[in-house]
């Protein structure tokens, strides 16, 4: 399983990085310009179905989808400019419960309408997307931080999905932006200090 695929400039990293691998599907967190602008090419050339959120499958679909799920600004102009892919078709709209490679689906939306977390329970381990990152995404500085209000529509929301996943305690967080994180205290910390809405 894929789990996200970067811009749409990162079509041969990925395909280089999987040359050795048996790749059945590629999901999506979310369908944002750097998570899903290499995926048509991915599953076209891998010959693999895409998998997203219910709520995003329509940003992933339709030409300028993408564009129209995100929060109205310059930088999202940009991203859309220079690393949103082309729409694919989506094979399969992932609910609440779902089972992908030994993960459950949990839906998490606020960053976007569609956004999902994939969760493991029997080692904890969660691959949350972009519900929080693990590096400030404008200077690279280590650690948690909220995304970007300009690219979340729903900052409250995405704050309650915050919350319900450290209420899993996972014992493994893998981030769409920067380094896993194996400390359960730290994320419960964070999530707890974070304004209510």
């Amino acid at each position: 399983m894929l789990v996200d695929a970067g811009t749409r400039h990162a079509r041969r990293r990925i395909l280089r990085q999987l040359r050795a691998e048996r790749v059945a599907a590629h999901a999506l967190t979310h369908a944002h310009p750097d998570h899903q602008g290499a995926s048509k090419a991915v599953c076209e050339e891998l010959g693999i179905p895409l998998w997203c959120g219910e709520g995003d499958v329509e940003a992933m679909e339709t030409t300028g989808g993408v564009a129209a799920s995100q929060p109205p600004g310059l930088i999202n102009r940009l991203q859309e400019r220079f690393w949103t892919g082309p729409p694919h078709p989506v094979a399969r709209a992932l609910r609440e419960g779902d089972e992908v490679a030994g993960f459950s689906v949990l839906e998490v939306p606020g960053h976007s309408p569609g956004h999902l977390a994939f969760y493991r329970e029997f080692d904890g381990a969660l691959v949350l997307g972009d519900v929080l990152n693990n590096m400030n995404v404008a200077t690279g500085i280590p650690g948690l931080h909220e995304p970007p209000a300009v690219f979340t529509p729903d900052p409250a929301r995405n704050r309650e999905s915050a919350r319900r996943l450290a209420d899993l305690s996972p014992r493994l967080v893998c981030f769409g932006h920067g380094a896993p994180l194996r400390d359960p205290q730290r994320l419960r910390a964070f999530v707890d200090a974070l304004a209510r809405d």
